[in-house]
């Protein structure tokens, strides 16, 4: 393909090269003439291990050229790889300010080009703020073409995931492709584009795929914290932060995994809120500053409260709820800090009728800590407790999934929340709903 490249810093000079390297014929565009003269000159503006050797190859076989001409580069491609910058402005949020120059400078060219024939699919790949694709790079097409934009143009967000003094690498072998379109379907351009690089695809719509970056880059600041954290506190208690290092990465079924990092329910049980206070006081008594452990439990807590908003949006006065699972993990009957517990109490508290359905739990065999725990916060427990044929023969105003035993249920209800995934749909309503007051008598326990 001809691709012109927009934005010849760290991630545009490595992209024109990586694809020259692959047979495309790339043109470099910048505002900076230094820049330009240098890679027309086949020496890379920017230090990266091998980029100096790629540039030269690929200015002496033709394969790059580079222009501050925007509408020569335009007129020459089958596809725009858009680079530019999105510094931090004052405020925190992405400056947007060269992303919205470029694209206008795009379109601009493109409508003068009254000759040129076919799509032009412009590629952005600078890290930028969910919905900025819709809101300012579509809405500045708009302005330009109207009602023929999707027969002029087609917009594509792709992150990039390179690290510096490993970018040639991670550009032909990078962990994963992502690739955000208008209608989440894949690209036939982006496909050829991507040919021949091993990796895991993911096509989406645009604000997951512009989210991506944030993601990923502020989990791997929370890495970096976390680790600091433990290192001073492991200093401070005089053993080694390598040899504590080395033990917890070694774990890949739980500490480095997906386990715990699927979007879901806050955590709770016996162990880890226990175990996070017990080390805040550890870190507080010895004078380290563990603002990022400090955070988990208030984070936990604003988690729950979020479960509690989403489970009332749209709901009615005195709503009936069914709420599937009160033990913090499914097959358990452990109600220690259970965050369903928490929320159940919510529930009540806002005045809805709320049943419960966890087979796992007999309120005869709760003892020790896990009964004064689900008496002190839920204190009609049992009473709230119902079996699976009763609930098959209720009408519910909504369904809560909150450790993932829904599946067994077949339950009328206008409305479901699984907030095991926190994900949630509208569905008819079935059936009347009933008094809750008059079925109280027919309700059955869990034995």
């Amino acid at each position: 393909m001809n691709i012109a490249v927009f934005g010849l810093g760290y991630v545009g000079v490595t992209a024109a090269a990586c694809l020259a390297q692959d047979g495309h014929r790339v043109i470099g565009v910048d505002v900076s003439a230094a820049k330009v003269a240098e890679i027309n000159q086949g020496r890379s503006p920017i230090t990266e291990p091998g980029l100096s050797e790629l540039i030269a190859n690929g200015v002496r076989t033709g394969h790059i050229t580079a222009t501050q001409d925007v509408t020569a580069a335009v007129e020459a491609a089958d596809l725009a790889i858009v680079c530019v910058g999105t510094p931090s402005g004052a405020d925190g949020a992405h400056n947007m300010m060269h992303i919205a120059d470029v694209t206008r400078q795009i379109a601009v060219s493109m409508s003068s080009l009254k000759h040129k024939q076919g799509r032009l699919t412009v590629l952005y790949r600078s890290t930028m703020r969910p919905g900025s694709i819709n809101e300012i790079v579509v809405s500045i097409f708009q302005s330009i073409f109207g009602e023929q934009l999707n027969d002029r143009v087609e917009i594509v967000y792709n992150p990039e995931f390179l690290r510096e003094a490993s970018a040639i690498h991670d550009y032909f072998h990078p962990p994963k492709i992502v690739i955000g379109t208008a209608d989440g379907r894949p690209s036939a351009r982006m496909t050829a584009l991507y040919a021949g690089i091993d990796a895991p695809i993911f096509v989406t719509g645009y604000g997951e795929a512009e989210i991506t970056k944030f993601v990923d880059n502020s989990w791997h600041a929370v890495k970096v914290a976390f680790a600091n954290e433990i290192g001073r506190i492991s200093v401070r208690l005089g053993i080694s932060p390598q040899k504590v290092h080395e033990i917890f990465v070694s774990d890949t079924k739980l500490n480095i995994s997906p386990y715990y990092l699927r979007p879901g329910g806050a955590f709770g049980g016996s162990c880890l809120p226990k175990d996070v206070r017990a080390l805040q006081h550890l870190a507080g008594d010895l004078g380290v500053g563990a603002s990022l452990i400090d955070s988990l439990l208030r984070s936990n807590e604003a988690h729950k409260r979020f479960a509690f908003e989403l489970s009332e949006q749209g709901l009615p006065a005195n709503a009936r709820i069914l709420v599937v699972g009160l033990a913090f993990k499914a097959k358990s009957d452990d109600l220690r800090e259970s965050p369903n517990v928490d929320l159940v109490g919510k529930l009540l508290r806002a005045g809805h009728a709320v049943d419960v359905y966890d087979p796992f739990i007999d309120p005869a065999r709760i003892v020790g800590q896990n009964l004064g725990y689900a008496y002190v916060y839920l204190p009609n427990v049992a009473d709230l407790l119902v079996d699976k044929t009763y609930a098959e023969t209720q009408s519910y105003d909504l369904v809560i999934d909150l450790n993932g035993q829904s599946k067994t249920l077949n339950v009328s209800t206008s409305r479901f929340l699984d907030i095991h995934t926190l994900t949630g749909h509208i569905t008819p309503h079935s059936q009347e709903g009933h008094s809750h007051a008059g079925n109280r008598a027919r309700r059955r326990h869990v034995a």
